[in-house]
């Protein structure tokens, strides 16, 4: 997995995926199958990430302090929590992307199934091309057809990928974001000429095209209607089958429909360091939190 990928590989950042971090394929893994179906591995066993006493700094400035969890594999983990407590941050650090801001860095450990993501001989791109994310602003690339979107990253596998094992990846990856149907008579049109809704799924197919462990999420319906959101729900709770899944959110209804385990992060005060308080099955964190803080917050008496 990991190990098969420690050459660090240079690449422009000007290339698509270099942010999100489609790179090239693990060798361990196979080149993805041809198949059309909308679940290509039902049930399959994804994977589990421990954290570790993790700090997380911008600079001198310390952003997150001494956060231990475990999330759980096919689960939907979210993290909830006031602004500025260090959810998306402690997010980032999960797939290494927290490192591309300029001095920013992190201490403590976080594996993938025994795994240290975070060990100098492992390249970051291809930490992120097994643990995907995907964005609040949905973030098609603009100048690509809804076809090449999906294929992203598939083109920039080192592996050739033929044209007939990229359609029926193409086809498998828009059928599993719900999406297929509606755009299949439209590849050739620009993904940013889609509604916003059909957008985050675009971008949810792109990420799961290249087959990620895990999926990660930050507020991927905060920009979406009613409608859009409750699609975009549905997809999780059915991904949640292949992928582990960590979304955040501020949206307290979607964390108690949409997860498994909720994880609670706070901050003593602005300036502080967030903090994981509580974390714990979803219905037990809205119906029975162990921390008052976490009842406070859940209840709508803060935050």
């Amino acid at each position: 997995m990991l190990g098969a990928a420690t050459k660090k590989q240079k690449r422009s950042d000007s290339e698509p995926g270099a942010e999100t971090g489609r790179g090239e394929m693990s060798e361990s893994r196979p080149t993805p199958a041809t198949s059309t179906e909308a679940a290509a591995v039902p049930g399959r066993r994804a994977k589990t990430i421990e954290v570790r006493a993790v700090d997380l700094f911008y600079g001198d400035f310390q952003a997150v302090e001494g956060v231990t969890m475990t999330i759980e594999p096919n689960k939907v983990t979210a993290l909830i929590g006031s602004s500025g407590c260090g959810k998306t941050t402690f997010l980032r650090s999960l797939n290494r992307m927290h490192e591309l801001t300029p001095g920013a860095r992190v201490q403590g450990e976080v594996t993938l199934d025994g795994e240290d993501i975070y060990d100098g001989r492992v390249d970051p791109v291809a930490v992120r091309r097994l643990i995907g994310m995907v964005f609040q602003q949905p973030n098609p690339f603009p100048t690509m057809s809804i076809y090449d979107n999906v294929a992203a990253g598939l083109n920039l596998n080192a592996k050739k990928v033929s044209k007939t094992q990229k359609d029926g990846v193409v086809e498998r990856s828009l059928r599993g974001a719900h999406l297929w149907e509606e755009v299949k008579d439209r590849l050739d049109k620009p993904g940013g000429g889609l509604s916003g809704g059909q957008q985050q799924r675009l971008c949810i197919a792109r990420a799961i095209a290249v087959e990620p462990e895990v999926l990660l999420m930050d507020e991927p319906c905060s920009a979406l209607d009613p409608v859009a959101t409750l699609a975009v729900e549905d997809l999780i709770a059915e991904l949640k089958n292949r992928y582990t899944i960590v979304v955040v959110t501020h949206n307290m209804q979607q964390a108690a429909r949409a997860s498994d385990v909720t994880a609670f992060f706070n901050l003593d005060e602005t300036g502080k360091p967030g903090h994981l308080v509580e974390m714990g099955p979803t219905e037990e964190i809205f119906t029975n939190p162990k921390k008052k803080e976490t009842e406070d917050y859940v209840s709508g008496r803060f935050g």
